[in-house]
């Protein structure tokens, strides 16, 4: 979730000295020739310094803007029971102050400079972004340098932050009701793999973190080796590698983190939950085992959560929404990691409406698109809407900088950028039907309905005497 409590598509190495050449960017095994992107991503370049961390540059001069993006490789995936909502709980500590620049001066510093900056963390990531003009360049590295290797742990701080992300917990959880019954789903549709965490911790984790359970996961997960930094904008290259390695170089490695080893094992049988919770209207998720972000049908699904959910001409708003009028929205999303995940199905309902009905309804159009496919027309709308969508983000600094650190950290290598609408251009109607036959099996989902229950009566004031 954002550090600022914001929280369908979740939506990496090369070795060498820390003088050594940055490497020009090769072309995709794939394209045979010079594809649009790789024309756009001609000056990219990226090296690995010699503690582990890989920096990828692409430098663009249109506006003297930069964006920075730093992708550390740790999420609620790392997580353990006793320590569940620490990778959270850093996100926010790694604004409260270092050795150098104490106690909102990371901010201070920041906005009294033309910069701002932000963070999220997933079940698979961490993820710190800065956005400043490109004249701050040297202040901001020196800011993140501080934090990355000097952290404070001040207990004062510890508690302060403890209570703002309980607090967190509580609005975007305990008092939500479909963060409330995502949160039983995901913990019931994963029996083995740490998916099963949420990435907020659990309520006791959270009041019990100890000090040496921060500081052994600050040094083992805040590494330069377990993080790949990403800078788009007014930047020259070899002026950036030579700031990275003043700044960053320096900084020591750290053994591996322990690899996450648990796969989850198949499930095989529908699993249900009910949660009875006050509330003015019920609601339906349904969640299936499916991908991880690499997989080779990654765009396939993406198209096919289009086709379903994705604006009022989506198959799944016209059914329960406009024709059976059962929800009044229906929504998709396909949370790939590391690890295979889930594909979601969110409906929400009216006040009084038939969950058993919407559930029906739901299951018969998805089993509908595993037998018969989707058309032309629906495929090439998606396939629009999704280079659409590809080609806008490309235009600025922050979307070239997240792309980059995704196709890096998720797909092993930036390159996998370069042949993104390639990809798009290569799912048929026939790949979309086989993947849907494949991912909507009810004997791998897990249904969940949230069933309204009426607010406790209040007692009657008794009436004063006289």
């Amino acid at each position: 979730m954002f550090r600022q409590s914001l929280s369908w598509f979740a939506c990496v190495a090369l070795l060498g000295a820390s003088q050594a050449q940055a490497q020009a960017p090769k072309p995709p095994p794939s394209s045979k020739t010079s594809t649009p992107v790789a024309k756009l991503a001609a000056g990219i370049q990226a090296r690995t310094l010699k503690n582990g961390l890989t920096v990828i540059v692409w430098p663009d001069h249109d506006i003297p803007n930069v964006a920075f993006n730093n992708w550390f490789r740790v999420g609620s995936r790392n997580e353990r029971p006793g320590i569940t909502g620490l990778s959270h709980f850093f996100e926010h500590m790694m604004f409260n102050g270092a050795k150098k620049y104490g106690p909102g001066e990371f901010d201070r510093v920041m906005e009294a400079n033309g910069g701002a900056n932000n963070a999220f963390t997933s079940e698979d990531v961490t993820v710190y972004l800065d956005w400043f003009p490109s004249s701050a360049l040297p202040l901001i590295f020196d800011l993140e340098a501080d934090r990355l290797q000097s952290l404070a742990f001040d207990p004062k701080v510890i508690e302060s932050e403890r209570g703002v992300v309980y607090s967190e917990r509580r609005s975007g959880v305990d008092n939500d009701n479909s963060g409330a019954l995502m949160e039983q789903m995901q913990a019931t549709a994963f029996v083995a793999h740490p998916y099963q965490i949420p990435v907020i911790g659990w309520p006791s984790d959270i009041e019990s973190w100890r000090m040496e359970d921060l500081q052994r996961y600050y040094k083992t997960y805040y590494a330069p080796n377990n993080a790949t930094l990403v800078i788009a904008g007014d930047v020259e290259p070899a002026s950036l590698f030579a700031l990275v390695e003043r700044t960053l170089g320096a900084i020591p490695s750290q053994p591996a983190p322990e690899p996450v080893r648990t796969k989850e094992p198949e499930q095989q049988g529908e699993r249900r939950i009910t949660l009875k919770r006050m509330a003015q209207s019920p609601l339906l998720q349904v969640a299936y085992h499916s991908l991880a972000a690499n997989d080779p049908e990654a765009e396939t699904l993406e198209l096919l959560g289009l086709i379903l959910t994705d604006g009022d001409s989506s198959r799944l708003h016209r059914k329960l929404v406009e024709d059976a009028r059962v929800a009044i929205r229906v929504r998709g999303i396909f949370s790939g990691g590391f690890d295979p995940s889930l594909t979601w199905f969110m409906v929400d309902l009216p006040p009084g409406g038939d969950l058993p009905r919407a559930e029906a309804l739901l299951t018969e159009e998805l089993a509908r698109v595993a037998k018969d496919g989707v058309t032309d027309a629906e495929l090439r709308k998606a396939r629009n809407i999704a280079l659409a969508t590809f080609w806008r983000k490309l235009e600025t600094n922050d979307g070239r900088a997240r792309e980059l650190g995704a196709a890096a950290t998720f797909r092993g290598d930036w390159r996998a950028l370069l042949d993104a609408p390639t990809r798009y251009e290569k799912v048929t109607r026939d790949r979309v039907r086989t993947l849907a036959a494949r991912l909507f099996n009810s004997d791998h989902r897990t249904v969940g309905w949230l069933v309204p229950t009426a607010a406790p009566a209040t007692p009657a004031r008794k009436e004063a005497s006289r």
